[in-house]
């Protein structure tokens, strides 16, 4: 099962403005259990999970940032693509780390995450999940969302694409379930989102 979803920013290359990334868009899956709870508790817990993806967020740059320092190649080599071409996953950093229990969710978690340009994409899963399963949701979902969304593009905002991504995210990853995605199946979902989309 997957937990959560992440997209946000990246701030990978020296002489970035260094501070706090941010999130652009989250999605929580699973039971909200707060069906009786008055405001100030659903308050408190939607702070309490915003402070947790945020969590992951920052470890997820530092991992890409870590990535990037080790793999010894230029930052250059890892932008050389250009808004408008087709997004390849061949070369991007990818990675995956634990979370322990308490850091920030009260049980363990594994976090696999993958950084396209200046956005990185992760997903929070339950540790017993198939992680190359994983992996090839979190690819498909990331290229599918770029090149659909042109997240790439100048002037792209996330932000204001959050139910275009809900649709996409629907149809990759339902109810935080993964789906075995083998080329041809991915290839439905994806016209089926452009459809989705269209209306």
């Amino acid at each position: 099962m997957v937990h959560a979803f992440v997209i946000q920013t990246l701030r990978c290359r020296p002489g970035e403005e260094t501070g706090c990334c941010r999130v652009l868009y989250s999605r929580v899956f699973g039971p909200e259990g707060l069906e009786n709870a008055g405001p100030q508790d659903r308050e408190k817990e939607r702070l309490r999970k915003k402070e947790q993806i945020l969590a992951v967020a920052r470890q997820v740059e530092s991992a890409c940032k870590l990535h990037l320092r080790a793999s010894g190649k230029p930052h250059s080599e890892h932008l050389a693509q250009l808004p408008d071409e087709p997004v390849s996953l061949q070369d991007v950093p990818l990675g995956v780390f634990r979370l322990p229990l308490g850091d920030p969710f009260s049980e363990d978690k594994t976090v696999l995450w993958v950084g396209i340009q200046c956005l990185g994409f992760a997903l929070v899963c339950d540790p017993q999940e198939n992680l190359l399963l994983a992996e090839s949701t979190l690819k498909h979902l990331a290229k599918t969302l770029i090149d659909h969304l042109k997240l790439l593009s100048s002037g792209s905002d996330v932000i204001l694409k959050a139910d275009r991504t809900e649709v996409i995210l629907h149809k990759f990853l339902p109810h935080g379930q993964l789906l075995f995605l083998n080329d041809q199946f991915a290839l439905g979902l994806e016209r089926e989102a452009s459809v989705a989309l269209s209306k």
